[in-house]
């Protein structure tokens, strides 16, 4: 997972991380739109999978979302992967000045628009998509993107609650898996969730291809792995602060977790926020382990569940120490491998 980088840095990350073994990459949108970096990272690699995760929609129509997924996947020869997620509506309201709400329904209708979309980009209609947020019927030939043997694009979405999930298991290929989350909270509430909204269209739910985030904190010793697991607490706490994401620690049992964090961070406690995730609540959202055998831990929490794991912390990692690069690849290899 990589947030915002220069092209140049993007694009020899992407070279590293594929010549040690990594699969792919996937860009977030923060301070920076992540189509660039994607290109840069594209044109330095031949095999490197590549995906936005996840890019705003609610920020940009549907017809630009597709055009922009359309050429990366002409230029890729089928490398990338569209990741789609709703933001909150503070951004999308206050930040962006588009419409949010209800954010459920109006995700599935925009992948709906956006698959319209690919379809007459492939030739096979005219654009039609009549839906209750959006309505596209005008493709003239002249603007109709240039064809290419990759048209069929994989929309995949970030879904964390009910609804979203729901609405991600009806419409998208796949679903971004947040960071915060737990094994109980995969198995009792995003599988079914997914599964009742693939099950509402005729789906096989397991045409939904899971792409988890993982707090991953390796290293050979405990001090190796002390900055990464307080790296980890931090984030979990901050994360954990969103009222919405309470229920997360509520199902295991911590009830009032997330409120005592909101309470510190509106006092700007960070410190106080960190210590209320102990090392047992971390052990929910974390997988802790040395480098040898760490895949084999991976495997047992995400086999069966997950077609792809994204290494959160990976990059941060790499950046403080260059060298562990070839101990991720070794990670990277052996998920790979089994």
């Amino acid at each position: 997972m990589v947030g915002a980088l220069p092209w140049q840095k993007a694009a020899s990350l992407a070279r590293a991380v594929e010549e040690v073994g990594f699969s792919g990459m996937v860009f977030t949108e923060t301070t920076q739109a992540p189509w660039m970096s994607l290109a840069a990272a594209a044109m330095a690699t031949s095999r490197l999978r590549l995906s936005s995760g996840v890019a705003v929609a609610f920020a940009r129509s549907p017809t630009v979302m597709a055009q922009l997924a359309w050429e990366l996947a002409g230029n890729t020869a089928g490398r990338f992967r569209l990741g789609l997620g709703s933001q909150v509506r503070a951004h999308v309201e206050r930040r962006y000045g588009m419409p949010f709400d209800p954010p459920g329904p109006r995700m599935r209708d925009y992948v709906e628009a956006v698959k319209a979309c690919f379809r007459a980009f492939r030739g096979e209609g005219p654009l039609q998509h009549h839906g209750p947020y959006y309505d596209l019927s005008l493709l003239p030939t002249d603007w109709v993107p240039p064809g290419h043997a990759y048209g069929d694009i994989k929309v995949d979405v970030a879904a964390v609650n009910d609804w979203m999930c729901r609405a991600a298991g009806a419409v998208a290929d796949g679903v971004h898996v947040h960071p915060l989350h737990s094994a109980h909270y995969l198995r009792e509430r995003l599988l079914p969730a997914i599964g009742e909204g693939a099950r509402s269209v005729g789906k096989d739910p397991a045409q939904v291809e899971l792409t988890v985030a993982v707090f991953v904190v390796a290293g050979d010793t405990p001090e190796q792995r002390a900055p990464w697991l307080e790296r980890a607490r931090r984030q979990v706490a901050f994360y954990g602060s969103t009222r919405n994401y309470a229920f997360q620690f509520d199902d295991l049992g911590y009830v009032g977790t997330s409120a005592a964090l909101n309470q510190r961070l509106k006092t700007g406690d960070v410190a106080g926020m960190s210590a209320i995730i102990t090392d047992e609540v971390l052990g929910h959202f974390a997988v802790v382990a040395p480098w040898e055998g760490l895949a084999e831990v991976l495997l047992e929490r995400y086999g069966g569940i997950a077609q792809r794991l994204v290494a959160y912390l990976a990059v941060e990692a790499i950046e403080a120490d260059r060298s562990v690069l070839a101990r991720w690849g070794e990670v990277a290899r052996g998920l790979a491998a089994s």
